[in-house]
Order: C-alpha cells, then sequence, then structure tokens
C-alpha cells in the first residue's frame, strides 16, 4: 500500500482535496488559484490529500502539481486523462504519488497495464454497478465513485451512495463530487466511504481551507424533536447537519417526517419497530416499561451504523459521560445536552455525533430557536 492508499485508510472520513481552476461543466470556479498557496492550507485544515488538476481543460498543468509538491507533505493525485506508461512517468516524475484512472475511457486490458505499474498509487473511478464491477475484477486498491455523470454532468448522490454501500470493505472507497454540505460526507461516511474528495465547493468559498475544516470539523450536530417547518428552517440555517423526528408516542411526535434542505440529513426517531418513511436514517430504540430504553441504534438501509448513548427515561446519571466515553465505535451523544454543557460533553466524549430534543424547546414540540441557534454554535 503507498502513502496515498494509507493516508486514506486511516481512522474517520478523510478528505482528497482538489485544486480546480475551471470545471467543463461550471465554468471558471477560481481562476487565479494558486495551487502551492492550496496544497499547504489544505494540509493545515486536516486534508489526507490533494488532488491537481494537470489537464488544460481544467485550466491545469503539470507545473501545477510541481509547485503543489513544493510546499506540503501530503500526498499528490494527478488527476487528468491518462492512458499510457508515459503518462505515469510525467506524474511520478512531477511528483504525484497517485494518479487517477477513468474506466469510462478505458478498456481492461490497458486498465491493468497501467495498474501493474509500481512505485503509484492509483485511484480507479467509476460511474456505476458496471465499471464499480471492473475495478474490483482489476484489483483496484482505491475505488472512486463518481456522483456525477461526465456525459450529462447531472450529479445523482442517491445513486453515487447505493454504490458505496455495495462496495468491498476491503478496498478503500473515496466518494467523488457532489460533496457540498456537512451533511453529504455525513451521508458518505455512512454508506460506508474511507474518504470524499471534494473539488468545486472548496474551490467557490472565500476560504477554500476554512470550507475544508468546516466539512471535517466533528461532531455532527442533530437536533431532534422537530415538528414544524420553522423549526427544521432554524435547524438548517443554525448550521445543524441531522434533523430528528420522534414517530412514536411522545409530546414531541411529528405526524410524519417534514421536508429538509439538502444542508440535512432527516432522521425517523421510533421505540419498539420501525417504519420505512422515507428518511435518511433511522434511529431506534427498544422499548421498556411503555417508553424508549436507555440506549438506541443508528440505522443506515437497515444497516447499524452508530450507537446511541442516552440518559434514562426521565432519570440522570451522573456517569453518563465517562460511560459514553468508555464505549467504542461510532458514538451518537444524547441525553440531556444543551446549549451550556454539550461542549464539555465533548470535550469528555469525542463523539461522532451530539443530539439534543427538549432543552431546546420553549414548549413541547416547539423550538425555541435562540437555543436551537446556542446550541449549534456552542457544538461547532
Amino acid at each position: 500500500m503507498g502513502r496515498f492508499a494509507a493516508a486514506l485508510r486511516a481512522p474517520g472520513l478523510g478528505a482528497i482535496a482538489e485544486v480546480k481552476r475551471r470545471s467543463p461543466s461550471a465554468g471558471d470556479l477560481r481562476p487565479d488559484a494558486d495551487p502551492a498557496t492550496l496544497a499547504r492550507s489544505f494540509e493545515d485544515a486536516g486534508a489526507a490529500a490533494v488532488s491537481i488538476l494537470v489537464d488544460e481543460r481544467f485550466s491545469g498543468s503539470w507545473d501545477d502539481l510541481r509547485a503543489a509538491r513544493a510546499t506540503t507533505s501530503l500526498p499528490l493525485l494527478a488527476k487528468g486523462f491518462f492512458s499510457t506508461r508515459a503518462d505515469l512517468e510525467t506524474a511520478r516524475a512531477a511528483g504525484a504519488d497517485a494518479v487517477l484512472l477513468l474506466l469510462r475511457d478505458l478498456d481492461d486490458p490497458p486498465a491493468a497495464e497501467l495498474l501493474s505499474n509500481e512505485g503509484l498509487d492509483f485511484l480507479v473511478e467509476a460511474h456505476d454497478a458496471h465499471e464499480l464491477a471492473r475495478a474490483i475484477a482489476l484489483g483496484a486498491e482505491v475505488i472512486g465513485l463518481n456522483a456525477r455523470d461526465l456525459g450529462t454532468f447531472t450529479i445523482d448522490r442517491k445513486a453515487q451512495l447505493d454504490l458505496v454501500a455495495g462496495a468491498p470493505r476491503d478496498r478503500v472507497i473515496v466518494a467523488e463530487s457532489g460533496v457540498e454540505h456537512r451533511a453529504h460526507a455525513a451521508a458518505a461516511e455512512l454508506a460506508g466511504a474511507d474518504a470524499v474528495l471534494v473539488g468545486s465547493a472548496l474551490m467557490r468559498a472565500p476560504d477554500p481551507a476554512s470550507k475544508l475544516a468546516e466539512l471535517l470539523r466533528r461532531p455532527f450536530v442533530k437536533v431532534c424533536g422537530l415538528t414544524r417547518e420553522e423549526d427544521v428552517a432554524v435547524a438548517a440555517e443554525a448550521g445543524a447537519d441531522l434533523a430528528g423526528f420522534v414517530l412514536a408516542e411522545s409530546p414531541r411526535r411529528a405526524d410524519a417526517p417534514l421536508p429538509v434542505p439538502e444542508s440535512l440529513l432527516s432522521v425517523g426517531v421510533f421505540v419498539g419497530a420501525a417504519e420505512d418513511v422515507g428518511t435518511d436514517l433511522v434511529q431506534l430504540y427498544a422499548e421498556d416499561n411503555g417508553h424508549r430504553a436507555r440506549d438506541g441504534v443508528l440505522f443506515r438501509d437497515g444497516e447499524a451504523v452508530a450507537q446511541v448513548l442516552d440518559l434514562p427515561w426521565l432519570e440522570e446519571d451522573e456517569a453518563h459521560l465517562e460511560r459514553a466515553a468508555e464505549a467504542e465505535g461510532r458514538i451518537l451523544l444524547a441525553g440531556g445536552l444543551g446549549p451550556e454543557n454539550v461542549r464539555v460533553a465533548i470535550e469528555r466524549v469525542q463523539p461522532w455525533a451530539v443530539d439534543a430534543s427538549r432543552s431546546l424547546e420553549a414548549a413541547p414540540g416547539i423550538k425555541d430557536h435562540d437555543k436551537v441557534r446556542a446550541f449549534v454554535e456552542a457544538a461547532r
């Protein structure tokens, strides 16, 4: 395993930050982008690797790769349309640790010949189930699954996430394109991606490195017990990542999940048994004496993806945070969290996500908008 693949294998969701001056689908993005400055700032912001467009159709060049190599120690991906051994030699000489191979443009024999070259890693890109099967059969170690159709330039995140979820876990899986919000990163991670490749969203941002840091910052923030569209809107505006709808007997029960903007993942909360109500995720508690059990499980398409660690029903537990801090795996921390204590809880537990409901209310099922904003700000 080379440096590029190893960096993406690190715990948690990694990010390949891309330097891209223009896009055939979007036109000019950041014509004055300086790859040397951006590569260094992306390293400081927590990127696992940096992708450099070297093709002139993206206003890129091999000199851009050389400039980035001079300023960062991160693995560099040369991104272009490569088909010959000479392309690989040029990439290696310019400082690349990995190169992109597009299965759309390569038949299996030439792809296999390129993959046999030592000294470089390869990001083998697939766009559909057939190309994913080809990448697997070719023995690709790092597989990129692109949400963008390179023929029509349309983004289909659902199709991408289905491919990510079906990819073998012994490969490094990269979700490419369409990651603009933290919720998109969360969705890719929960589907099974090891990393995301982010380009256009960074290049459009006033400060690309700050945008990258925002996408990588943890924990995610869930506002639960939502019953009104105006409360969903405030949660989104405040910067929350997950919107929870209680679909069990509760003073804050919602008749049905409400629509959410693309910056939020929707979560249906159930007790005893879950129903398919079209939410992105399901949070399920067992039933205990007519109420929810203490802890629950977060599911994506029927697969458990996180533990929900909560307080006992209407009770306190002084050891709650200590217990959560000792738990392993992906943790969604709930129970008694509010603007005044969530930062302490985050520092002690380091959870994947934090969850608040009753503490953010003006009345059961009615959110206090100032409290929602304060909670998200404190958690972020």
